[in-house]
């Protein structure tokens, strides 16, 4: 993103004009209002970083998202140094009032309300000459794939959820307490947001604007949409269309250069990159408190952008969690070619520290001037290799990790279209060699299976597959829930690890926040078993 980044918005970016005292009727003419500030290019394009400065708040990327759904999609289980509201969400105790449900809705929305200004002033924006035109037609589309990127969480997350979609500086009580709408009006506006961000981002942009949105980026959240949708034809349609040109995506040829490296952004070395939360190396919002994660937003110790995921997850740090024996023994499963036992898939040295036996990588500090150091922990439990820095060094010495959070990469893409066929019966040629071009990755070089069987044979492939290959990126909750398998296959996997069984069938949904509850009375009446 371009480096003069300036946040001047908080809230729903509310600029109002100030009067002079005592007299009402005189207005203080050198004050911006939200009829006269967006009014040129620059402050346009400033209100537009600011709506991408959403996806860093509480609840979303900079620290509790990755915690939230790696607890709920079981890749993640705590270690006995987290405590608190995080314990409540990795024991599946959430409630109304719990503060990481409230976190996620709130900045949800604050993103959504962002990006309804940019589409509501760059609409009322003359431009005035051609490259403000094509400006203004990319800040609208980049502004409704934000949009569509807020609802596509809120839809499924908490199904029915009010529709904001226009921006009123001074809104009535009317205005503001909106119903709760269908969950078909949501997906179809998050379609036609897509749709419209189709028509006017970039395929590419220069180096200054790396992680802005793109076409590529509107076209793998349209389509998996569609695939959450269970919209398969359309789904297969629209994943197809990243496979060929105009887009050059392809899979980075070594697997951890997506997540140990802050330099992500260098399409030769990383081409796999569709849509990802940006952090410190590609911005100058880095200066500011590096502990700003922790319930200080944008403003907190100045500009900062940073996950603290690294030092959390970390083994030789904070240490908060572990990789749950569940998911480091999917990575062991019957050989492709020969359904021989005790295959171990190689992407297990990529996700996971532990034992030989595992598959886990067993040496940490690589890169060090010390040189590789023997992973010390085997015996405790399994720790997150992924996201991690430590083939580089030993200990981090805070909260500070410039690795980039991966939304949608093309590996992604790639099983998801395999899917898209499956879906429709097709477990032929074509889900069997996307399915292959993922296990065959330069550096992975997985044994390729043959075929995929029945549909029912090729569709567990695929969710391995899946499970493998997203492991801590956030999608297992996601996929679970769509497939209609969470509540048996968590609590199957909690029995045999922990001896509970904590999935109910009301964590179908997150419930509504007591806070949207308490200042919504549409939402409040609308509100079952005081949950959803």
């Amino acid at each position: 993103m371009k480096k003069y980044i300036k946040f001047l918005m908080t809230g729903g970016l509310l600029i109002l004009s100030v009067g002079c005292k005592k007299d009402l009727s005189l207005v203080n003419k050198s004050a911006y209002t939200y009829d006269t500030y967006f009014t040129s290019d620059a402050a346009i394009n400033q209100a537009v970083i600011a709506t991408y400065a959403g996806l860093l708040h509480d609840g979303l990327w900079a620290r509790e998202y990755y915690y939230i759904f790696d607890f709920l999609g079981y890749d993640a289980k705590n270690n006995q140094p987290l405590q608190g509201d995080l314990l409540q969400v990795a024991q599946y105790a959430l409630t109304p009032d719990q503060v990481e449900v409230n976190e996620l809705w709130s900045s949800l929305y604050q993103l959504i309300a962002r990006a309804n200004v940019v589409i509501n002033r760059a609409q009322a924006w003359t431009p005035a000459n051609a490259t403000e035109t094509a400006d203004q037609t990319q800040y609208i589309a980049e502004a409704k794939f934000l949009r569509a990127y807020a609802y596509f969480q809120l839809v499924n997350c908490y199904g029915r959820v009010p529709m904001p979609t226009t921006f009123i500086p001074l809104p009535t009580p009317a205005e503001i307490n909106l119903s709760r709408s269908p969950v078909a009006s949501i997906w179809a506006l998050i379609e036609q947001d897509l749709q419209d961000a189709e028509k006017g981002l970039p395929v590419t942009y220069a180096t200054a604007n790396f992680g802005r949105a793109t076409l590529g980026a509107a076209t793998a959240l349209l389509g998996k949409s569609y695939l959450y949708e269970k919209k398969w034809a359309q789904a297969q349609t629209e994943l197809t269309k990243l496979t060929i040109a105009p887009f050059s995506y392809a899979l980075a040829p070594v697997y951890n250069d997506l997540f140990d490296d802050p330099n992500q952004d260098n399409t030769t070395k990383n081409p796999e990159t569709i849509f990802q939360v940006m952090n410190q190396q590609w911005t100058d919002w880095g200066i500011g408190n590096q502990y700003y994660v922790f319930g200080g937003q944008e403003t907190w110790g100045g500009k900062a952008t940073h996950s603290a995921r690294a030092q959390e997850y970390g083994f030789n740090d904070w240490s908060n969690t572990y990789i749950t024996t569940t998911a480091v023994k999917a990575f062991t499963y019957p050989n492709p070619q020969n359904s021989a036992v005790n295959y171990v898939d190689p992407r297990a040295a990529y996700t996971f520290y532990g034992d030989a036996a595992s598959g886990g990588q067993t040496q940490y500090c690589q890169q060090c001037s010390t040189g590789p150091i023997a992973f010390p922990f085997a015996t405790k439990g399994y720790m997150w290799l992924k996201y991690e820095y430590y083939n580089k060094v030993a200990s981090f010495g805070g909260p500070t990790s410039g690795i980039n959070g991966q939304v949608i990469r093309y590996a992604d893409v790639l099983l998801m279209l395999a899917e898209a066929y499956i879906q429709q019966g097709n477990t032929g040629t074509q889900p069997l060699a996307l399915i292959n071009q993922v296990r065959s990755r330069p550096s992975v070089n997985a044994v390729a299976y043959t075929s995929l069987g029945s549909q029912t044979d090729a569709m567990a492939i695929l969710m391995r597959e899946r499970q493998l290959e997203l492991t801590g990126e956030q999608s297992r909750y996601f996929d679970l829930i769509r497939w209609g398998i969470a509540k048996q296959t968590i609590n199957a996997e909690r029995q045999i690890e922990d001896g509970t069984q904590p999935f109910q069938d009301r964590n179908l949904l997150f419930p509504i926040p007591l806070s949207e509850k308490n200042a919504n009375p549409n939402v409040a009446k609308d509100i079952s078993g005081d949950w959803n």
